[in-house]
């Protein structure tokens, strides 16, 4: 499915940036602003593009996302697009957990099927999406024999 390991290890060194809460005193958010991250194979081909138009946090264990656009590709010389997420309301990227959730709505696209729904989680290590409500899903390809 998705190959997201670099991303959580982009999030997680932006999650690392953030400054310790000191008592008395208000911590200030790290904030990158419309970040682009391309990521690519050892032989130099296109593997992954990440988009936001904002990523922020306040500690290690979270970073709230707006805007993610993750970009998928088949990491060879044609850099054909193997899947799209997106969720272009609030995501949270936990690192420590390896997950990423939103309560609004997710689209997963790929050639052969489109996924949309709200209350969604991606967990990398199963790497599986798991759609609480309204979840759709929209098969592109023959399926022949699927009701026998």
């Amino acid at each position: 499915m998705l190959r997201l390991a670099s991303i959580f290890w982009f999030l997680f060194l932006l999650a690392s940036l953030t400054r310790a809460a000191e008592p008395a005193r208000t911590v200030q958010p790290v904030v990158a602003k419309n970040w682009s991250l391309p990521l690519f194979t050892k032989e130099g081909h296109r593997s992954m593009t990440l988009r936001g138009s904002e990523a922020r946090t306040f500690s290690a264990e979270r970073i709230d996302i707006i805007d993610l656009n993750i970009t998928t590709f088949n990491g060879d010389a044609t850099a054909k697009v193997d899947s799209i997420l997106l969720c272009r309301e609030l995501a949270s990227f936990f690192p420590n957990e390896k997950i990423v959730r939103g309560e609004s709505t997710v689209r997963l696209m790929r050639d052969d099927l489109e996924i949309t729904g709200e209350q969604w989680t991606y967990e990398h290590a199963a790497k599986k999406v798991s759609l609480a409500r309204h979840a759709r899903i929209t098969f592109k390809a023959q399926l022949p024999d699927i009701l026998k």
